[in-house]
């Protein structure tokens, strides 16, 4: 197999790691979690993170084909469906996002989305194994985040998605629907069963207090050794009661509603409305006595 390069991109607005793979012999490649820069607070979007990428990957001559995503993002959009339209690249992600798609449907009332993963090109089942040119990777099912992570193992490298962050930050969050703490510890630990040298590729990074620099590359004896969640001695109880305790206090993602919602749909925003424009849901809740109020 030829050694594989990888180019790394930063979002900072969404703290969220893109990669670029690529096979130097036969200059294919893939790009793992794109994003696409949207504006909340004025809701438009832009494609300036995408095109960063597409810029590297024409200057050396990459053909991208393939975009993949670990998961169904909940603090970002999605730039794949860009990165198909510009190159022809096929979108990817794990067969179980039919799950979250059933799950968030009703949420949004989603009438147009189908619930069988068919709006993106490939679907992959756990142990599955595909080819970037002369590059093979193998796809790792690490649900607990959510019920549709995976990871993109290519020798010794693993591009993990959200389901460990660096050693003195931890782990992934397990209380969006469909998370399970138990299932991402399981899932931590077949990771951390990879032998020690196995560079571990982040999709986020926050600086975790006293480091100064954002950081998105680890190995699993660095994990192992000093995770502040799992590292070695940690139990399954302990994790779990940890995880939960702490996720009690997080507040959901800026940009939870739209991301999910878009994501979902592998990065396509809802179908556009009678007067042609396209419009992102927020459910509201009506908490104690606020629903006298409309």
């Amino acid at each position: 197999m030829s050694e594989l390069i990888i180019r790394a991109f930063f979002d900072e607005p969404t703290n969220t790691v893109s990669y670029i793979v690529a096979d130097p012999v036969t200059k294919a490649a893939a790009f793992i979690d794109p994003v696409l820069d949207y504006d909340h607070n004025g809701g438009s979007v832009d494609t300036r993170s995408v095109e960063a990428m597409l810029k590297v990957a024409t200057e050396e001559g990459y053909r991208v084909i393939w975009t993949l995503e670990t998961h169904a993002h909940a603090d970002h959009l999605s730039g794949s469906p860009y990165v198909k339209a510009k190159t022809g690249a096929r979108i990817g992600i794990g067969e179980h996002i039919r799950e979250v798609q059933k799950i968030f449907r009703p949420v949004f009332n989603a009438t147009d989305l189908r619930t069988d993963g068919s709006d993106f090109d490939h679907l992959f089942t756990d142990g599955e194994t595909f080819g970037i040119g002369d590059l093979t990777v193998s796809v790792l099912y690490t649900p607990g985040h959510t019920p549709a992570d995976i990871c993109y193992r290519i020798g010794n490298h693993v591009f993990v998605g959200d389901t460990l962050f660096m050693p003195d930050f931890g782990t992934a969050r397990a209380d969006f629907p469909g998370g399970d703490v138990h299932a991402l510890y399981r899932s931590i630990r077949r990771l951390l069963a990879l032998p020690p040298e196995t560079r571990l590729y982040l999709c986020h990074d926050y600086k975790a207090p006293g480091r100064d620099t954002y950081a998105w590359e680890t190995t699993v004896a660095e994990q192992r050794r000093s995770n502040v969640h799992v590292k070695e001695g940690v139990s399954e109880d302990a994790f779990a009661a940890m995880r939960t305790a702490r996720d009690a206090t997080l507040a959901a993602p800026r940009l939870l509603l739209p991301s999910i919602q878009v994501n979902i749909r592998a990065g396509k925003f809802p179908p556009a409305e009678a007067n042609g424009v396209r419009y992102l849901t927020i459910p509201v809740k009506l908490n104690g006595g606020a629903e006298a109020a409309v």
